[in-house]
């Protein structure tokens, strides 16, 4: 297992955060980016249960969508 995991994360068309992870199944959401972190966390050990499997680093990737008129 990598000793690192990255997410995407994406403004939510509604309201808040959404994070995926890549190569994972883990996905959360959250109204903040504070709470969105926490959620990030929680998840990933849920996920990795074992120890020696989970994580050490959580990378945040942050994709934003900009659309320019031309």
């Amino acid at each position: 297992m990598s000793s690192e995991i990255v997410f995407l994360i994406e403004e939510d068309i509604e309201n808040g955060y959404i994070a995926r992870a890549i190569g994972e199944a883990i996905f959360t959401e959250a109204d903040s980016l504070d709470e969105l972190r926490s959620n990030i966390r929680e998840a990933v050990q849920c996920h990795f249960v074992e120890d020696d499997k989970k994580p050490k680093i959580i990378r945040l990737h942050f994709v934003r969508e900009e659309v320019l008129a031309s």
